[in-house]
């Protein structure tokens, strides 16, 4: 169309939306003709119209963008977005679907360019029947007289469908839109407990708002709003003290306000059978994001609480009831209390609700045995406290023997997040003074330390306590423990512990070197290791470098002699390798990486992948430079490898270099030097065997020996091509006859533009190789041959 007439039907179009009932008037013509007549002409036509997002999306933006023709972008908004509200509550089922898609989209582009009109002039007015009856509520509603109804039945069930269709369908979690909402979710949440002990179609609406919510949001602001909800904060605006929900005449709700009761009695009845049904509520909320892990979060959340309170209680000494006592102390105390009864009310709440399905993985079970540890380390000499607190100890310390005892199958990576536990367990056993604890917990961090391969009997024991069992009747299979659980609901049982003479307590500790029950490979489950192993096991983490290298050198040689019970606990000696590598006492770390060349030269197929997976991969929570040091050290380890499998390397070539290359392009100058050394020793080993991997090795090199900022980095690149030069020898010009004159070209400017002067060294023997080769190619010697010929 020609500019004018552009210009033209945007003018007329604009003038047309500013006027009364505009909006509605320009979404009908736009709509129109997107899928066939509206109206009598059938409802195939306006199906097919509702199912057109993009025609839908086009109209929310000229709806959200302001015409030429307003004076100011507020006044726009002043009059357009009421207009768009109204499109929510269009009865007409043929086009609601239409209007609904286009009003909301609408509100989200508006939030999106202008986030401060649109919640001044769409979210607050979208909103308003729930603030209205907000704690935080400008409204005085202690002025209003008893039984008026402050938000009609019609009102609120239209804001809370509103609500639902902007919010929940319209699924954007901007941060001002989970603002938004954050601020009636109380108002929200009540409803929905409400609507739990009577018959409403607000409930679901209600529980979609609530969940959608604590979806989206980030995870710690879910928890603080749930703490909210439960009433440990004043975060989220609760509904107001004066207010109540009452049934409606519609099968909905609405919200009057109530006289204050005068009996004493009957108000804290009241009180107490709201907060029972809230909680009731809260515990139905949970249950359905257990999936996500957010219950169990919130759980530790609540531990976490309750470890607090008892902290500000050993800190705070309780105040006398006295006549000379300031009335806020008083209130202060009575807050305090109140705290903690609300905060043990809903930890049992959660332990009897969902306590069977509500860890979902091992670091919210390790996040729960370190909030309960802490508990117990804040005040070791108050001793075990009371019997509930002894129960939860003893519960936490059981399910840890019971992860290490076989109730599931632990991975290297779920060892690395029990490790957390180490110095708790560490404290645990200096100074709580029962005994009995302190002997478990030094046998639990032992455990963790050996990765279950030195497990102390005290463990088994606690592990069959915890799972319901008899000692000595063997782990329990892993297939029975449900899945995303460490222990079904009903075998929490706690330790019991009966004190022991000191002279019995001695006995059982000389036992504890013959009686070992810790995990062990599927195949040889049955068979303990040997005391003399686990000796060697426990030494591995001696605080003393030499003592814990001459076990590493002892475990190394173990496995160069094959014996069988150290090949046997093949993974369990992989890990302490891997662990001791990373100390920086250079005798230990040699001594790990002997005994892991050792141990993948042996298993190559099991091992190679687990430590190629290591170096592409490095460790989390660990600093960069911790990091690079620890792949130099695997790539040194995998170099080992290399040599000692000789031939079979070719097999998993190609991880070696893919990881190899990875490395090149580390941000760590030393690492990528590193990498192409080990790069070029590859390539010499494989010589023949390279293949069509020799174009990325040589696009590799080319590039990082041309642009690379670190010299000594330029350095390693050229002696990549020297390696693999003297690796091929005479087989240069038939593996790289595709990539010999890049080779020579970037030598030839390495010669004349390098700046450091050992890069240079190192591309002059590479040249003078490369002229040997050729030169031997392309004039072999001739040799005097005497040849018999024998005449017919």
């Amino acid at each position: 169309a020609p500019a004018w007439l552009r210009r033209l039907c945007g003018h007329l179009l604009s003038e047309r939306l500013l006027r009364h009932g505009g909006v509605q008037a320009v979404v009908r013509g736009v709509m129109e003709g997107t899928g066939g007549e509206w109206g009598a002409q059938g409802g195939a036509g306006a199906e097919a119209a509702a199912l057109d997002w993009k025609k839908c999306d086009a109209v929310a933006k000229i709806l959200a963008s302001c015409p030429q023709q307003c004076l100011s972008l507020e006044d726009y908004y002043r009059q357009v977005c009421p207009q768009i509200l109204d499109l929510l509550h269009i009865q007409d089922k043929v086009v609601a679907r239409q209007f609904q898609r286009v009003a909301t989209t609408t509100l989200l582009t508006m939030a999106r360019k202008h986030p401060q009109l649109a919640e001044r002039h769409m979210l607050q007015p979208l909103l308003s029947p729930l603030l209205r009856c907000s704690e935080a509520a400008e409204l005085a509603v202690e002025d209003l007289a008893a039984g008026t109804v402050l938000v009609p039945e019609e009102e609120l069930g239209s804001c809370v469908e509103d609500v639902l269709k902007v919010y929940v369908v319209g699924n954007d979690s901007s941060s001002l839109l989970l603002g938004s909402l954050q601020s009636v979710l109380g108002v929200v949440f009540s409803l929905y407990s409400f609507t739990k002990q009577n018959v409403s179609y607000l409930r679901s609406p209600c529980q979609e708002i609530l969940l959608w919510f604590l979806e989206k949001a980030e995870r710690e602001q879910s928890l603080a709003v749930l703490g909210g909800l439960a009433g440990l904060s004043s975060l989220v605006p609760a509904l107001h003290p004066r207010c109540r929900v009452r049934v409606g005449s519609e099968g909905g709700a609405a919200v009057v306000v109530e006289e204050t009761i005068s009996d004493e009695d009957e108000a804290l009845y009241q009180k107490i059978s709201l907060e029972q049904c809230h909680m009731q509520s809260l515990m139905e909320l949970l249950s359905h994001c257990q999936k996500t892990g957010l219950t169990g979060d919130f759980f530790i959340h609540c531990l976490k609480e309750l470890t607090q309170v008892a902290a500000e209680d050993e800190v705070t000494p309780k105040a006398a009831v006295e006549p000379e006592g300031s009335l806020l102390e008083l209130e202060q105390d009575e807050a305090r209390q109140g705290r903690k009864l609300l905060v043990l009310q809903l930890v049992a709440t959660l332990c009897e609700s969902v306590s069977d399905t509500m860890f979902t993985d091992i670091v919210q079970v390790q996040e729960f045995v370190a909030a309960v540890l802490q508990r117990a380390c804040a005040s070791p000499a108050r001793g075990p406290g009371t019997a509930a607190e002894a129960q939860t100890l003893a519960m936490a310390m059981g399910l840890v023997a019971a992860l290490l005892g076989g109730a599931v199958q632990l991975q290297s990576s779920d060892f690395s997040v029990l490790k957390r536990l180490v110095p708790l367990l560490e404290e645990l056993s200096r100074t709580y003074p029962e005994p009995v604890t302190q002997e478990l917990a030094s046998d639990l961090r032992i455990a963790i330390c050996t990765h279950g391969a030195c497990a102390p009997c005290t463990v088994g024991t606690a592990a069959d306590s915890m799972m319901g069992k008899k000692p000595g009747m063997g782990a329990q299979s892993p297939a029975s423990i449900p899945s995303g659980a460490p222990s079904a609901k009903g075998n929490w049982a706690p330790l019991q512990h009966e004190h022991r003479s000191p002279s019995a307590h001695r006995e059982r500790s000389e036992q504890q070197s013959t009686c070992h029950v810790g995990p062990a490979p599927a195949t040889y489950a049955d068979s303990p290791a040997p005391a003399g192993l686990q000796e060697l096991l426990v030494s591995a983490y001696d605080p003393q470098p030499p003592s814990r290298a001459a076990a590493l050198r002892h475990l190394a040689s173990l496995v160069t002699h094959r014996d069988p019970e150290a090949l046997r606990l093949q993974e369990k000696l992989l890990q302490v390798f891997l662990e001791n590598m990373q100390h920086e006492d250079a005798f230990v770390y040699l001594s790990a990486i002997q005994g892991i060349a050792l141990l993948s030269s042996e298993y190559p197929e099991q091992i190679l992948p687990i430590l190629l997976a290591q170096y592409e991969r490095p460790a989390q929570g660990t600093g960069d430079a911790a990091a690079a040091v620890t792949r130099m050290k695997l790539g040194e380890v995998l170099m080992r490898v290399t040599r000692a499998l000789g031939d079979m390397v070719f097999q998993h070539r190609e991880r070696l270099i893919r990881a190899f290359l990875q490395g090149a392009r580390d941000p760590d100058g030393a690492l990528r030097a590193s990498s192409l050394s080990n790069l070029g020793e590859l390539c010499q080993h494989l010589g023949f065997q390279l293949g069509s991997i020799v174009q990325e090795v040589t696009c590799c090199v080319t590039a990082i020996a041309r642009t690379d900022p670190k010299a000594e980095v330029r350095r390693a690149a050229v002696h990549v091509v020297v390696l693999l030069l003297r690796g091929l020898s005479e087989k240069v010009p038939e593996v790289l006859q595709d990539v010999l004159r890049d080779l020579y070209r970037l030598l030839k400017h390495v010669v004349t533009a390098e700046r450091d002067g050992t890069t240079v060294l190192h591309a002059q023997l590479a040249l003078e190789e490369l002229d040997t080769v050729m030169r031997r190619v392309l004039f072999p010697p001739q040799t005097l041959e005497k040849k018999i010929v024998v005449l017919p």
